[in-house]
């Protein structure tokens, strides 16, 4: 369409460039998932294969932008946290959210067969987004914290509501049960009622997810060895392509202010079917890109 009568069209396109030098934030959340849920017999008050899902998607996205440092999940929502000085797609919120959205919500329906291999999708699942620009590390820390909030209050009031649901209580009579209680009186009635300590419910029900890049150290250049009569025969293996730019010393500095505050304080990474403890320094954003973790420090009812 360059240098066409019709190129005018252009100037309707509103520019929408995020504010240079701050933190910029990409959360998804599900469209209707409590229809979805039910639809598809989630277990109440968490399903444990959902939520797996929603994190085995969010690792996708992060190992898929390299610009992507860290990202934070509850329920059917994720925050995707962006390095400050990303240029990424021009910092267009537009094809920011589109790309982080559509990435994500193909990866939940590729990946479903392999968390519910025993039930097939109903209907295709649908995920909104929004980008919003945090100017510094405090504000984005309390942003987190808020997500983290939400998600511990919203579990504490599902454990409860489902708790008395299958004691044999209606849905109103749960509600007017816990209908404006505090968390001393939910956590005593999960005890005294149903035989729960709340404190000891998995982390990830109770905390969210949180995704983070440990750095991986690249193999040394391959060694070649000459064997008489036969040629050059390379002893080790090339080190893997890693195109994720390392984190700068600002970033590092500025996610550390972010996340040390967080509740938890650290995080359990997975890899390869091994558990390792990630300190505050992991969180803190000292490993740069190379392969996306997924950590769990406690969610939201899915």
């Amino acid at each position: 369409m360059a240098n066409s009568r019709y190129e005018y069209v252009k100037r309707f396109e509103l520019a929408d460039e995020l504010l240079p030098e701050v933190w910029i934030v990409i959360r998804i959340d599900g469209r209707g998932f409590t229809k979805f849920s039910q639809a598809h017999e989630f277990e109440k008050p968490n399903d444990v294969r959902a939520l797996c899902l929603m994190n085995a998607s969010a690792k996708a996205v992060v190992e898929d932008q390299p610009d992507c440092i860290f990202a934070y999940g509850v329920s059917d929502e994720y925050s995707f946290v962006l390095r400050k000085s990303t240029s990424l797609y021009q910092r267009r919120a537009s094809k920011l959210v589109s790309v982080f959205v559509s990435y994500f919500a193909s990866n939940f329906v590729h990946r479903w067969p392999d968390f519910f291999p025993d039930k097939n999708l109903q209907y295709l699942p649908a995920f909104d987004g929004r980008a919003v620009c945090y100017p510094t590390a405090a504000i984005l820390r309390d942003y987190l914290a808020w997500r983290q909030v939400d998600c511990h209050i919203n579990n504490q009031y599902n454990a409860c509501y489902w708790a008395l649901v299958k004691s044999g209580a209606t849905p109103a009579e749960a509600q007017a049960t816990i209908k404006g209680t505090q968390a001393d009186f939910k956590n005593e009635l999960l005890f005294k009622r149903f035989g729960i300590n709340y404190s000891t419910l998995p982390a990830i029900f109770r905390k969210g997810t949180s995704i983070y890049r440990k750095e991986v150290q690249k193999a040394p250049p391959a060694k070649k060895l000459r064997i008489s009569g036969r040629g050059e025969k390379n002893t080790t293996a090339s080190s893997p392509n890693n195109d994720s730019p390392p984190m700068t010393m600002e970033d590092k500095r500025n996610l550390s202010i972010a996340l040390a505050n967080m509740e938890g304080g650290g995080a359990t990474g997975v890899r390869g079917g091994g558990t390792v403890r990630a300190t505050s320094s992991a969180l803190r954003g000292e490993r740069r890109a190379g392969t996306a973790e997924k950590a769990t420090a406690g969610g939201r009812s899915l």
